[in-house]
């Protein structure tokens, strides 16, 4: 591990009134640290879960892309900033996603999408989030889409005529 190295020298010391000191030699053998240093290295490696990230691919179409739907095609979702939730189809009255909590309104807004793209699967769902609602309400809306394998959806901003029209303006 570690050696301690004493020289001896044979020759005639020049100066003969002062003493000289003489030097210790030490070597430490650096393998053990490094045979360690590499076994924690490799036992991290081994043992660290590697987790994919959470993240949902949008694909956003080119900019000033129109196109023409049927309003019997087209759910429109409101979101309001205290997160009451208002659907419809085409242009009738919109209706509230009944819950207490924002968890049953999630469950009850999944099972809802999920029975209306079982009944039109050319169904179109427009997400219209006011401004001032909290960015997390938007990803649990987009989450709930995505468990429930729907893929066709498209964000846009609410204006003041869908405030009028769900009653908030």
């Amino acid at each position: 591990m570690a050696d301690v190295q004493v020289s001896q020298s044979k020759g005639k010391e020049k100066h003969k009134g002062k003493k000289k000191s003489k030097r210790v030699g030490v070597r430490i053998d650096m393998t053990p640290m490094v045979d360690v240093a590499f076994l924690l290295l490799t036992f991290f490696m081994l043992t660290t879960t590697m987790n994919k990230p959470q993240t949902m691919e949008i694909n956003l179409p080119p900019s000033e892309t129109k196109a023409e739907v049927a309003e019997s095609n087209l759910l429109t979702l409101r979101v309001t900033e205290d997160f009451r939730l208002f659907w419809n189809v085409g242009t009738e009255k919109p209706v509230t996603v009944d819950g207490t909590d924002k968890k049953e309104k999630l469950i009850n807004l999944g099972k809802l999408l999920k029975d209306r793209n079982r009944a039109n699967p050319k169904l179109i769902t427009l997400i219209k989030v006011d401004g001032k609602a909290k960015y997390i309400d938007m990803v649990d809306i987009m989450d709930e889409l995505n468990i429930n394998d729907i893929t066709r959806f498209s964000l846009a901003p609410m204006l003041d005529d869908d405030r009028r029209i769900i009653g908030t303006l």
